[in-house]
């Protein structure tokens, strides 16, 4: 039986949808700079692209299973559901084809022109011929598909061209009463994939001030003579098509394979998934489409979405800049935090107070100046750290290793189930076993997502610890463009707790008491719930009270039925969600005390900061974990108080810098139409992530003049 749909939540997988749309919005924005605009483009692609192997294929593998429509929040039927996703997805997919199209002749009036095979001057025929047979020619893979046993396995990483081609008619038998029986065509099928080695946009030779850029995909097309002259066709289509595969990891029970074999195996093995999405070339033959849709055996089940010439529109996020400065966004340089150098001990400045780094409006570098320190400290005796995602040559593995090297004990949780990234992990793990580092796989059946680091240093025959404690991952790559916040401290008693999570991820069945952290999963949900109970309290009573909550989603029902609780108290509540936020504000009898918006613009927000107002003596905390029930309930998530006054004020201010937005702040509503928060008539310009910065700086400018 199909319970009614709980008009207390919005569905979530709409709301994640209408975060792309906001995304969305970004490219759209005519103040953006229009190579950031492409970049934005490809960010909605790419945010796709993942939802479909994620979220959608969870869902459609409910559909599949007949399971009833409790398991999905609201109470909409799975079905229902996947046909109410795909009607949001070809809009939106339209919608980004339009703003393309828009993007890309405001670029022809900066003299930057983006051709196709058709509109190739006889100037650039040269340049394109040797291209092709020097750099794609050797790396192209083309399948011939009519006469296959086995239709072969299409990645849903890759594009691919569907080729057609109708060949020359062949004479057939006479007939001696009708004469000539008309020739039957003979089509023959075939696959191209665009290479990945290869750039996707290739920069062609200038005309004068005129700058050109052909997409790869073109200049497969303007030589398919080429690729197919052994064949004796009379006409040749080529259109993209593109399959996305469920990306769950079926895990394997073998006991005699390590966790890292099978998660390897695993990933593997999701090459061959399940396909959830094919997504065409509108313009494609009807006969052609039909073959690949019952070659491939993708039906009704399956999100097949119509779309324009080119797909994998992610590959925008790396269009080249061309040299074209003036339209990017113009880079900040991370500033520095006062008091703590990058010359000099930072231990020594750690041991003496508190500090917290807001990267990337301050600079990540820190991060791996700790390590790189405590890698040579010869009074530094162990380091422990988790690492989730990595950058690509990442400068805290080589920390890591270099500490391994000076007779360090280092230990490293490394996730190898961190989506995506497993593969990528996996080759860590490997790099830093061979080098001696002890490493830890986690917890059976919890993904360790919390970002923390101890380390022992030997001080007057005792033991001293110093760590960092962050909401973002320690990677110096995305910590350019997320803004995340880190706690760099000595406070031996909140080190104490963090030594205990490495414990637990070494002997699980112990469930350790926490003083200061709170850990999840055994005790967040019951000390947020706390948390606000006391706000709440404090309401009934006619004290101050508030709550404000910087995330990135917020999904968990009993956390929002607790918010709404709140509401109804009285107390205030200020909501920054950047992702997808169930709760519905302004809803008078529930949750009339609530504001809720979404900041989308040039850095990613990804911290977590929660301030609880408590009577005028507000408690404020950073966190690895978003209100949802993955991160409360079945994961490592580590929640840090913040002592320090001085930080304390620095993140009290900061959201409220935040809360101030009006330029790229969203209304979050139960419309989901992301409309912008209104100026006032006289209220000035104010974009938060730009003011963010200007708050730093201006908090160095200040210390400088009383210096």
């Amino acid at each position: 039986m199909i319970k009614a749909i709980d008009y207390r939540y919005i569905d979530r997988e709409k709301s994640w949808l209408s975060f792309n749309a906001r995304v969305l919005q970004e490219a759209a924005d005519p103040t953006v700079p229009l190579l950031d605009r492409l970049r934005f483009l490809g960010i909605f692609s790419n945010n796709l692209d993942e939802f479909f192997r994620v979220r959608f294929a969870a869902i459609r593998r409910l559909a599949l299973s007949g399971q009833a429509a409790e398991k999905v929040l609201g109470g909409i039927s799975a079905q229902q559901l996947l046909k109410e996703i795909t009607e949001i997805v070809i809009k939106q997919q339209s919608e980004s084809l339009r703003i393309l199209g828009v993007i890309e002749k405001e670029l022809e009036k900066e003299g930057v022109y983006i051709i196709n095979e058709k509109e190739i001057s006889k100037d650039q025929e040269n340049f394109i011929h040797d291209f092709y047979i020097q750099k794609v020619s050797p790396a192209l893979v083309t399948i011939i598909l009519n006469d296959l046993a086995e239709f072969p396995l299409l990645k849903d990483t890759s594009g691919y061209l569907a080729i057609k081609m109708v060949m020359k008619s062949t004479e057939e038998q006479k007939s001696s009463f009708l004469g000539f029986k008309k020739s039957k065509k003979d089509i023959r099928y075939a696959v191209i994939e665009i290479p990945k080695t290869i750039n996707r946009f290739v920069v062609l030779p200038s005309n004068g001030e005129r700058q050109y850029i052909i997409l790869l995909d073109d200049v497969i097309r303007y030589n398919l003579q080429n690729i197919f002259n052994i064949f004796d066709y009379e006409s040749i289509s080529a259109h993209m098509i593109k399959i996305t595969r469920d990306a769950q990891l079926e895990m394997d029970s073998d006991i005699s394979k390590s966790f890292a074999e099978k998660i390897s195996e695993s990933v593997r093995d999701r090459r061959i998934g399940e396909p959830v999405r094919f997504v065409y070339d509108q313009s494609i033959d009807k006969d052609t489409l039909k073959f690949f849709l019952e070659k491939m055996d993708i039906d009704a089940t399956d999100s097949i979405i119509p779309g324009g010439r080119y797909h994998n529109r992610r590959d925008y996020m790396d269009f080249p800049n061309l040299g074209r400065y003036d339209l990017l966004y113009q880079p900040k340089t991370p500033l520095p935090v006062d008091g703590l150098g990058l010359e000099g001990s930072i231990l020594q400045k750690i041991s003496e107070k508190d500090y917290l780094v807001n990267a990337p409006y301050q600079s990540f570098a820190y991060l791996i100046k700790f390590l790189r320190e405590a890698a040579l400290d010869p009074k530094v005796v162990s380091i422990k750290i988790t690492l989730y995602r990595l950058a690509k040559n990442s400068q805290i593995i080589s920390s890591l290793i270099n500490a391994a090297k000076n007779g360090k004990k280092v230990t490293v949780q490394i996730e190898l189930q961190a989506r995506f990234d497993e593969a990528s992990n996996i080759s860590y793990a490997e790099q830093m076993q061979t080098e001696g580092i002890n490493l830890i796989f986690g917890v059976k059946g919890l993904k360790v997502h919390s970002k923390i680091c101890v380390i022992d240093r030997i001080e007057d025959k005792k033991i001293k610890r110093y760590g960092f404690i962050s909401t973002g991952n320690f990677n110096e790559s995305t910590a350019r463009v997320y803004t995340d916040v880190t706690l760099f401290t000595s406070h031996q008693q909140i080190l104490k707790d963090a030594d205990k999570v490495f414990d637990f991820f070494e002997v699980n069945y112990r469930v350790h008491r926490y003083k200061h952290l709170i850990v999840s999963p055994h005790y967040t949900r019951n000390k947020l719930y706390k948390l606000i109970d006391r706000e709440i309290m404090h309401a009934l009573s006619g004290k101050a009270t508030y709550i404000n909550l910087k995330m990135n989603s917020l999904s968990d029902p009993r956390m929002i039925d607790k918010l709404y609780d709140a509401s109804r108290a009285g107390v205030k509540i200020k909501l920054i969600i950047r992702g997808i936020c169930c709760l519905i504000p302004g809803v008078k009898g529930m949750s009339e005390n609530i504001e809720a918006i979404s900041i989308v613009d040039n850095f990613l927000e990804h911290s977590r900061i929660f301030i609880f107002g408590n009577n005028g003596n507000p408690e404020v905390y950073i966190s690895s974990a978003d209100f949802m029930t993955r991160n409360i309930d079945a994961r490592v998530e580590v929640t840090c108080p913040i002592y320090d006054e001085r930080i304390k004020q620095e993140l009290l201010e900061s959201f409220e810098v935040g809360w101030k937005g009006n330029v790229k702040a969203r209304l979050h509503s139960e419309k989901l139409d992301n409309k912008y928060r209104v100026r006032d008539e006289n209220e000035r310009i104010f974009r938060a992530q730009l003011e963010t910065y200007n708050y730093y700086r201006n908090q160095l400018e200040v210390i400088t003049e009383k210096l």
